[in-house]
This record gives structure tokens, sequence and C-alpha cells, in this order.
């Protein structure tokens, strides 16, 4: 990256960082049972709300539950359950129109990251009717307040119950972009592990080590606060004591609940601090092949700190401590190894693969090329990269390296 780009990049972090303190940042409401959004919804005298799920979340009959007691309650709900693993333009359209057909007051996005990312695309064009999502990606495009947002994570991985991002993937342009602002933060988020159970062990292994990059990009990152810092480390931990026993045994309670209580601090964590090359990377395959994000992120994680050298170790040096894998004593350069090596052997017994397979040699630049247009300036990574550069990572993933 030439010294005119970097110089650029570092002076925009620097000052995103300076008003950390004076923005509007915001947590949601938690609440810790399904049950406990209706007397919510009663309290705020709404009688009519869009659900926003998923197939697969839908089809298992997870909010069964919650529908059935708002039909007792004598709430309208209104059910939109198509939404994709990267949720489209076209995916939002639909529920939106569905929210004006029933005349809904309120979102209840049920399930991962992209009912979220759903829910609150629906509720920014609620705000602004005559904008299309296109017009409000970016930082700061969506300033008017939406409908209340209630978001019900059936995953421990994206945190978006506590996140200001909304990741919407346009399926004509094969390019995914997100929107990144403060009404977008769900005012309330349950935190009830038992709608998580069912997750199947493939999807607790890739939402885990999704939340875990959260923590990783917020803490190596040049954005930091106190606040976040301990959060990322809290994060770390958690996960690394609880995943595996997620994994293999998806109805223990108090690994289920570790493991929310990760992704959720880890969204709160990289909401303030942001997150780096491993997201930018993964956003942009997810638009270009629909690689589930969550694989994408713990394919790419080990590779892409790697990559970062000396400029992470200490940070990296302290994640392995906070994971068991380190001593305090050890070199940074040595612990900072150690953690890399800790996440690698991680995926490996999560049965996570080394490699995505489908990766085109010829779309790769432009792939790199919309990477680097998100991360650049805004993401505060360690070592500053640009499309040419970044171009390396999506060779060493594919299948065919």
């Amino acid at each position: 990256m030439l010294l005119s780009a970097k110089i650029l990049c570092r002076g925009v972090q620097f000052a995103f960082r300076l008003a950390i303190p004076v923005l509007p940042y915001r947590e949601p409401v938690i609440l810790h049972r399904v049950e406990d959004v209706i007397p919510l919804l009663q309290k705020k005298q709404i009688a009519s709300v869009l659900l926003v799920t998923d197939p697969g979340v839908f089809r298992q009959g997870i909010p069964a539950p919650l529908i059935a007691l708002l039909e007792q309650a004598r709430i309208r709900c209104a059910v939109y359950s198509q939404t994709c693993p990267n949720p489209t333009t076209d995916n939002v359209a639909e529920a939106k129109a569905l929210y004006l057909e029933k005349g809904c007051q309120a979102l209840i996005a049920f399930g991962g990251g992209s009912s979220m990312d759903c829910a609150k695309g629906v509720g920014a064009c609620m705000a602004y009717p005559r904008k299309t999502l296109s017009r409000m990606k970016g930082l700061l495009k969506v300033l008017r307040r939406i409908p209340p947002l209630i978001a019900i994570p059936t995953t421990a991985g994206t945190g978006s119950e506590a996140t200001l991002t909304a990741v919407i993937t346009d399926r004509k342009a094969k390019h995914k972009y997100t929107m990144n602002d403060f009404t977008l933060i769900p005012r309330y988020g349950v935190l009830d592990s038992r709608v998580t159970y069912t997750l199947p062990p493939h999807l607790t292994a890739t939402t885990g080590m999704d939340a875990l990059t959260h923590s990783v990009e917020a803490y190596i990152g040049g954005s930091t606060t106190k606040r976040t810092r301990a959060l990322a480390l809290r994060s770390v931990k958690l996960i690394f004591e609880n995943i595996e026993t997620a994994y293999a045994l998806p109805e223990n309670a108090p690994a289920r609940e570790a493991m929310l209580k990760a992704a959720y601090m880890a969204g709160v964590a990289f909401s303030r601090s942001y997150v780096g090359y491993v997201h930018a990377v993964a956003h942009s395959l997810g638009g270009q092949y629909n690689t589930p994000h969550g694989l994408a992120n713990a394919v790419l994680l080990p590779i892409v700190l790697r990559s970062y050298g000396a400029s992470a170790a200490k940070k990296l040096h302290a994640l392995a401590v906070a994971a068991g894998a380190a001593e305090e004593a050890q070199s940074h350069e040595a612990g900072a190894e150690a953690f890399i090596q800790a996440v690698e052997d991680l995926n490996r017994r999560l049965g996570i693969p080394r490699t995505l397979p489908g990766i085109r040699p010829q779309d790769i630049p432009k792939m790199a090329k919309h990477a680097a247009r998100e991360a650049n300036p805004l993401y505060p990574v360690p070592k500053l990269m640009n499309a040419r550069e970044l171009e390396t990572f999506y060779r060493q993933v594919a299948d065919w390296s």
C-alpha cells in the first residue's frame, strides 16, 4: 500500500477512535426468556408485529411457542420465513411489503445473524421509505429511528443482537455491503439458550468461530477501549472453554448460555472497535459465492492472523493467555503462534475444513477490490493491505491452492 494511502487510513481511524467516547453507542435491554416478549409488547401497546426468520428455523418450529403466545395475547403476528443465509435485497423488499400489508408496528428477528440483518434492513426501509438499500450502505446513512426491533438469536455467533451493523447481499451485482448506524442496534435482545438447542453441530461450530473472529479482530485492532478489550478477552475465554461442549452436547445448558454470552460480548466489542480483513474477505466471498459467513471467517482467521506478523504479536499473545494456550512468561512471538495454532486445532476438532470450494481465479481481483473498499480506511487493522495484497488470502483458502 502506498504511503499516502496508509496516512489517510490511519488518519481516519485515529479520528474515529477519538470520537468513540462521544458517539451514541447503546446496548439493547436484555431479556432472558422468550416469554418475556409478551409483556414487553403489551407495555408498549404494540398490537401487530412482523417476525423475520429463515426456512430452517421456521421448519423446526423454534418460533412456534412465541407465535402461540402472541396469538393468546391477541397480538397479530405476520411471519416472513424466507430469509437466505446471506440475506438479499429481495428478502428485505419482500419482508417490508409484508410489514406494510399487515400494518405491523414492530419487528422481531428470530434466528441467526441473517434474520437480524434482514429485519434491520426492513427497519431502515421503514425509516426511509423513498430510499433504496444501496443508498443507505456505509456509515451513518440511517439516522432516523427505526421501528422497535427485538432480536432473538438462535445461534451463538454473529452478536447481531448487540451491533449497529446489517450486512445485505445484492445478488445481481454479487456483492455484499454493510450498513452501520446506531439506530440499527436492536432495542431488545433475548438471550434464551433454549432456542439454540436444535442448532446442528456444524452450525454450532461455524457460528461459534464467527463469534471468536469478532472478539479477535476487535481486540487486535487499533480502535480498542479498556471496555472492548476486557469484553473481547472474556469472550475468547468463554468460547475456548465452551464451544466444544456445545458442539458435542447440544442441550448442555451451561455451555449454550456461555456461548450466547460470549457472542453478545463480542458483538458489543466489535461494534465499537470494528473488525478487520478476515471479515472484509469473508463478506466478498459471501457476496460472490454465497459462502456461509461463519465458515469463511473460521477458515480465514488463522491465515490472516499469521500474515500480520509482529504487528499483532503482543495482542495475540494476550489472547493466547485468555484462551489457555500460552503462558504470560512466553515471548510475544511464541504466544502469538500458540494462539494461531490453537485456532487451527480448534477448527480441526470442530470439523471445519482448511479450504473453501468454488473459488475461481478470475473472480479474485474483483473480490479483493470489494474487500479493500470495505476495509480501508475504516477497519483499524494491525497491518494495512491493498487489494493486490488481499488477493493472497483467496488463493490460500481455495481448494485448488
